[in-house]
């Protein structure tokens, strides 16, 4: 991924912006890598984690002043209240005054400030006031803007805010010791059950369960841990998993990264499950003291801002040639060097797209409120544009084709008989598994019945635990029945079972899993499959009760109990849902581990029809190099049995072959895939890495809401495409008029007050553009940032408003008789009109393909605030302050032409854009 922001025009804009907490930690994690930011630390902090890491978890934990048990509440508030929150500095809101300043700064601010200390410095005084209150107004509206966007973000990230799972001991207990004591008085203690707190509130001493799946809260060292596998790529560029345990098994690292028992903040746990003391919070962190080694955090900027940064330099340097140019201009033909000086800065500052930035953010906060009303939260703000550039979507089956309400189904022996046994042992393991429970687990612990016929508190007690992973595709428990001899309970893929198993068991009797044997078991999975049912194979064996602790060594040599199949019914808002985003260009294309038979049941279910009649599995993409499979990911749309690794690639090759893709997960093995993606989509149900992962979060795992985003977000980019549009074509035309002016009139065309006036009162109706409707014409397809659509169409429609300017300029010079310096002001007073109505009147006419005002009407604040400057500025000339401005009233044969001219812009600016849409098309 590229590390570069826009450090020019979004520098401010993106900075006050505060993303996701995590979201930001993995991007500054990465930037690490790509940009060669050394990952030392100071040498203290290294000394305490290896001195953590060397202690017994009592001396630890006493140092701590922390039980295994947790601390209790009173504790916590006491410890934040001398450590502060768990948060990294940058994360931190902004203080004003910074905010302020960074609202300030940009090109344009900047430029229009120099302009304004020019015009001072010659005298010019209203105009370097004038140009001053520009650069306020546009500063202090943009801070305003994104200071509402801030709280709603604020506002909508709570809502999908990560927790951590933290032991907290009741105050009674730590009081027991001490009444017990002094007081002779024993009192009632109590374990509290684990509870779900806020990052932001843990502390050191806080004792946190760790689980797959789960993002490590702060630095911690590890009181148990089994199976324990934690990726640090991010922090170390290592891409597989380090294994993590409860002791340290080197005592002489002196890289604290290299500690077997100490796991770091921004990490993540890819299996396994652990108990942990927390150790640093926020800056203290080893991830905090990283953090200071950068000065912002970098993310690729999107095809939109790269753009728009293009289009913003280019009329920069436009201004920048076309300024001098008026200026030697006016002066070698005027004759008046300090007027001609003031007449080119008030040009420049015309040029000046000074309220693009502000634009820009408002839009965008916009787009973000309306779509958390939808049901979706958007992270980062600069993802919308993708969001409704976005054609192809990858998703998984499981709650977005299905309901994601797992029934199950069946219960059956290896050869289809209904079964109790399958049963109970897939209860056994449901019961006892720590790491990631999902809903195929859920659904086996709501049989209550067999939790009261094997009563497991009394009955069993449990021994260990292997946890899940994507590789084996199963994990296992080891129960011990009234202390008697172990028995090793396995469930998991159809397949990845198989292969560990030698027995089957047939009624009361156990029998050789021989060839045969296996191809008829698997005509049993296959007909359960295409049922539509999700098949879970289920296998155990009995082992002497000798030992403490298991491997995945120990899984192999089992015998085949049976299957537990499950039902995930296809919701019925799926089929208008599939058909809706193929109606506005999106194509959906399924990625899923399940088994093909499963999918192609579903997809059929769905009416989402499989292209070629093949599901393409995880094994044929293994077998095919990048070339051979980009050609397939381009045709197929249904790919089942995916490892993460295949997600991964499939999302990477659809991004390499031009399209913009976006892919909706929400497990541990989508996270990959969420972040190669060009818009990571999860939702708030999602396991803690898959929402760090995500640019967008669905309150609601529906296509159907999904679909609304869609259109939510082309509704946005196109709002802030009207607004570059309108600015590049007229600042291109209003160059030729001045240039022409300036080379034929005795006197100057405008006065620098004049510019000036008329830009503000331009800029103030743009500021309701953000709120303007969109045809829904064009938002049924794609939007791509396309740079040279704007330069074609600055081209196409700059000149329009020039030709008018000529035409008025030809009727004030021979109709009004305004041909010397001393009638100069009528002319100034009719161009003034003129230029004014047709910049503003501009908007509408680009706004939408349509015929303005009787196909396609702007949204009300849009019409309010156009009528509103027209007014003004007619009035101007009229009114008390026309002297102020150089101006004088116009007869009234001008107010008769005006219409003329108006209407003739209007039509053959419509004419040019029907030309125009037939030999390129609209966006």
């Amino acid at each position: 991924m590229a590390r570069n922001w826009l450090k020019d025009l979004f520098v401010g804009f993106l900075r006050a912006r505060h993303l996701n907490r995590h979201f930001r930690r993995l991007l500054l994690l990465d930037s690490l890598t790509q940009t060669g930011v050394s990952r030392e630390v100071p040498a203290s902090l290294s000394q305490v984690l290896i001195q953590a890491a060397k202690q017994t978890p009592d001396e630890l934990l006493r140092e701590l002043e922390s039980h295994p048990d947790g601390i209790t509440d009173n504790q916590a508030e006491e410890i934040r209240v001398r450590v502060g929150n768990n948060e990294i500095g940058h994360e931190k809101p902004l203080p004003w005054w910074l905010h302020l300043w960074l609202a300030y700064r940009n090109p344009f601010n900047l430029l229009l400030s120099l302009l304004a200390g020019v015009s001072a410095l010659t005298g010019d005084d209203t105009g370097a006031l004038i140009i001053g209150f520009m650069v306020l107004f546009s500063t202090l509206l943009r801070f305003w803007q994104e200071m509402k966007a801030n709280k709603a973000a604020d506002a909508l990230k709570a809502m999908v805010s990560n927790t951590a799972t933290v032991l907290r001991r009741d105050i009674s207990t730590e009081a027991a010791p001490i009444f017990a004591q002094y007081y002779g008085v024993h009192l009632q203690t109590k374990t509290n059950p684990p509870q779900e707190i806020p990052l932001k509130d843990l502390v050191p001493g806080d004792i946190v369960l760790l689980s797959a799946g789960d993002m490590i809260p702060a630095d911690c060292r590890l009181l148990a841990a089994k199976d324990l596998f934690i990726s640090q790529a991010a922090m170390t560029g290592e891409s597989l998993p380090v294994e993590k345990y409860a002791s340290l098994k080197t005592a002489d690292q002196t890289n604290p990264l290299d500690l077997d028992n100490i796991v770091f903040m921004g990490t993540n746990v890819v299996s396994g499950s652990a108990t942990a003391c927390v150790i640093h919070t926020g800056d203290r962190t080893y991830f905090g003291a990283l953090a200071q080694r950068v000065t912002a955090t970098d993310h690729a900027p999107t095809s939109f801002q790269i753009g728009v940064n293009k289009v913003s330099w280019l009329l920069i340097r436009f201004m920048m040639v076309m300024a001098p140019i008026v200026l030697l201009l006016n002066g070698f033909t005027k004759g008046n060097w300090t007027e001609a000086l003031l007449f080119a800065l008030s040009v420049a500052v015309g040029l000046t797209p000074e309220m693009l930035p502000m634009i820009v953010t408002s839009t965008l906060a916009k787009g973000a409120v309306i779509l958390s009303r939808k049901k979706v939260i958007v992270k980062r703000l600069d993802a919308i544009q993708n969001f409704g550039a976005m054609n192809v979507l990858c998703t998984d089956k499981t709650g977005t084709l299905t309901q994601d309400k797992i029934i199950l189904a069946r219960h059956v022996d290896a050869f289809g008989q209904e079964s109790d046994e399958v049963l109970e042992h897939a209860y056994l393991n449901s019961y006892y598994q720590t790491g990631l429970k999902n809903l195929l687990d859920v659904a086996v612990l709501e049989h209550a019945e067999v939790h009261q016929e094997l009563n497991p508190t009394h009955n069993f007690h449990k021994v260990d635990e292997i946890p899940f992973d994507f590789n084996r595709r199963r994990m296992s428990v080891v129960v011990s029945e009234h202390g008697e001899s172990d028995r090793l309970i396995t469930k998991g893929a159809v397949e990845e079972i198989l292969e560990i198993c030698t027995h089957v068991q047939h009624g009361a009797a156990v029998e050789l899993l021989t060839p045969e044997r296996l191809a008829e078991l698997r005509t049993v999975t296959r007909d359960l499959n295409s049922d539509g049912l999700r098949v879970v194979a289920v296998a155990a064996k009995d082992l002497p009760s000798m030992r403490k602790a298991y491997g995945v060594a120990d899984e192999s040599g089992l015998t085949l109990i049976g299957y537990i199949a499950f039902l995930d019914p296809p919701k019925e808002t799926t089929a208008p849902a599939l058909a809706a985003l193929a109606e506005h260009g999106v194509s959906v294309k399924v990625l899923t581990g399940d088994n093909e038979l499963v999918t192609a049941k579903v997809c059929a279910d769905v009416g989402l029809e499989i292209l070629g009649g093949r599901v393409i599995l995880g094994g044929d993409i293994e077998r095919m190099d990048d070339s051979e499979l980009s050609r397939l990911v381009e045709t197929a749309n249904v790919f089942a049995k995916l490892t993460p690794a295949h997600k991964d690639r499939v999302v990477r090759l659809l991004k390499a072959r031009g399209h913009v893709v976006g892919f909706m997960g929400d497990g541990i093995n989508d996270a990959p895939a969420l972040r190669t993606a060009d818009i990571g989509i999860s939702v708030d149900t999602a396991v803690d890495i898959a929402k760090e992962a995500a640019d967008i979060i669905l309150l609601e795992k529906s296509l159907m809401v999904l679909e609304e985003g869609v259109l939510e977000g082309r509704r946005t980019f196109a709002n802030m495409l009207k607004y570059i549009k309108m600015t590049a074509s007229s600042n291109f035309g209003n160059v030729f008029s001045v240039l022409i002016a300036s080379a034929f009139l005795p006197f100057l065309p405008l006065l620098p007050l004049q510019i000036l006036t008329q830009n503000l009162l331009y800029d103030i109706s743009q500021t309701t553009i953000p709120f303007d409707n969109v045809d829904a014409e064009q938002i049924k397809k794609p939007q791509q940032w396309n740079p040279a659509d704007i330069g074609r169409f600055m081209i196409f429609f700059g000149p329009i408003s020039s030709i008018f300017d000529i035409l008025t300029f030809a009727f004030l010079w021979f109709v009004l008789g305004a041909t010397t310096p001393a009638q100069q002001s009528l002319f100034q007073s009719g161009w003034f009109i003129e230029g004014l109505l047709t910049q503003t009147l501009i908007v509408h006419m680009i706004r939408t393909a349509k015929i303005p005002f009787i196909q396609s009407i702007a949204a009300l604040p849009l019409l309010v605030m156009t009528a509103v400057i027209v007014a003004f500025g007619i009035f101007l000339p009229l009114g008390p302050l026309a002297d102020t401005f150089g101006m004088q009233p116009l007869p009234l044969i001008y107010f008769a032409f005006l219409p003329f001219v108006i209407l003739s812009y209007v039509l053959l600016t419509q004419a040019m854009k029907g030309f125009y849409i037939r030999r390129f098309g609209w966006q």
